[in-house]
């Protein structure tokens, strides 16, 4: 199997940057195929800063905001050959996820789906994805419309916009991932008082979408992980 690229994002200061060195040490846990680790970064001094076998790059773009700059991973100047693997930075890896990297044909978009099942939305916290499909289907039509596609929501409604018009995506599993909120996509939202934060027995990957971060947890199960 070629070489895959497991990409993150960090930009600005939403985060620490202990959650790039835990992002890459939760990887190296469980990816146990070949893999090279690349950071886009606007922070200067990153490298400086983090342990580890990265790659840092700089951002393509320095006129996008915070997850808008997700969509330039797509574009040509990102230079991102091959098969991809994106996390954000707020995930907690929770057992082996060799099978992200290798779950379906390798030129295809392969989605998170929403936990909010009705919007019929990637999630765009982990995504499996090949620019030979991005560039052409997502990133050029978004330049074209780019002023009617920024006021979307954020990135994810402009990806599964333009993906879903293609032949070319999948959805991963989703019993691999869960909300940590939530917990799982056929219930209903709880109300933040209702939130147990309970680990979801099998799946591989928990997804901190908003407050609270993992870093301020005191559940057990995220302590053991995320670190």
């Amino acid at each position: 199997m070629e070489l895959v690229n497991v990409v993150c994002l960090y930009w600005g200061d939403k985060y620490k940057t202990d959650y790039v060195q835990v992002l890459y040490n939760m990887v190296k846990r469980h990816l146990t195929i070949p893999h090279k680790f690349i950071c886009y970064t606007d922070h200067v001094k990153l490298h400086k800063i983090i342990d580890g076998d990265i790659e840092y790059r700089k951002l393509p773009f320095h006129n996008y905001q915070g997850w808008w700059n997700k969509l330039t991973l797509f574009s040509p100047e990102a230079k991102l050959d091959g098969t991809n693997l994106f996390f954000d930075l707020d995930v907690v890896i929770l057992d082996n996820i060799d099978c992200f990297a290798t779950y379906e044909d390798e030129v295809k978009f392969i989605g998170m789906n929403d936990f909010n099942k009705s919007t019929k939305l990637f999630n765009s916290s982990v995504m499996k994805f090949n620019n030979k499909i991005m560039t052409k289907h997502v990133w050029h039509p978004y330049l074209e419309d780019k002023a009617n596609m920024d006021r979307n929501q954020g990135d994810q409604n402009v990806i599964s916009h333009f993906i879903k018009k293609t032949p070319h995506f999948k959805s991963f599993p989703d019993e691999w991932t869960f909300s940590a909120k939530w917990y799982d996509r056929e219930s209903p939202r709880f109300h933040k008082n209702d939130w147990t934060f309970e680990r979801k027995i099998g799946a591989k990957v928990a997804v901190f979408h908003g407050k609270p971060n993992p870093h301020e947890s005191d559940v057990e199960w995220i302590k053991n992980h995320w670190k």
